[in-house]
């Protein structure tokens, strides 16, 4: 894949949550027809893996529902307000932990046997990717480990 313009990085925060303002932007690409096909079958909750569904499980709300909020327009603050008013209240310690896990995913854990097909799929072998993180940035053409992506959290 590419540079997809309008969609973030994983490592971007809305309020306290990494990844939460790349779900938004997904959303809203999806609606206007801008998303590419490759990223259609990610979106949701549909699938236990996908980062979209564990976020709204984190949130304690449905993709559908949130969806649908983003849509209805509003700033990624005010979407993440509204999850929060919705859903589980969060602490900050569980924030922490969200970010933590999402940045160490598919190192020493269940997607660690996927993540060296993906890599070699998308032709990054010889990167040094360690994580399902490292590898969207680098396949959408970012540099998650020269930026040091991890310490802006």
């Amino acid at each position: 894949m590419a540079h997809v313009p309008g969609l973030r990085s994983c490592y971007d925060k809305v309020g306290r949550l990494v990844y939460f303002g790349r779900m938004l932007d997904k959303i809203r690409l999806h609606a206007a027809g801008k998303l590419p096909a490759d990223y259609v079958a990610n979106l949701g909750d549909a699938q236990f893996a996908v980062l979209d569904g564990r976020c709204c499980r984190f949130l304690g709300v449905n993709y559908a529902d949130v969806r649908d909020r983003t849509l209805q327009g509003g700033s990624d603050e005010e979407i993440l307000a509204w999850a929060h008013a919705r859903g589980i209240t969060r602490t900050d310690e569980e924030c922490h932990v969200w970010n933590r896990f999402l940045l160490k995913l598919g190192w020493r854990d269940e997607r660690s046997a996927v993540l060296p097909k993906r890599i070699a799929d998308s032709g990054l072998t010889g990167k040094p990717i360690e994580t399902v993180l490292d590898h969207i940035e680098y396949d959408e053409g970012r540099d998650p480990v020269a930026d040091r992506a991890w310490d802006r959290i």
